[in-house]
């Protein structure tokens, strides 16, 4: 399932989210959000990536956290 999210927050709830986020990783501990009604658990070991996008007359920064999910075995 492809999905692409993107939501504004009022500054003091995103950087009440930012400190948790960086605790999490401090810590090495799961991280969780709901982000459009579904519930993510990122683990505490997760990859960071920041990410410039130069464009005409907007710019962007990205925050990023990457991780691999476990494989769930098929049931016959």
């Amino acid at each position: 399932m492809q999905r692409d999210v993107e939501r504004n927050y009022p500054r003091k709830d995103f950087i009440a989210k930012l400190r948790r986020l960086a605790d999490a990783l401090e810590h090495c501990t799961p991280f969780r959000i709901q982000v459009a009604g579904k519930r993510i658990t990122l683990p505490g070991d997760a990859a960071i990536i920041v990410e410039h996008e130069p464009g005409g007359g907007a710019k962007e920064i990205e925050f990023q956290l990457k991780w691999r999910t476990a494989r769930r075995p098929n049931k016959a």
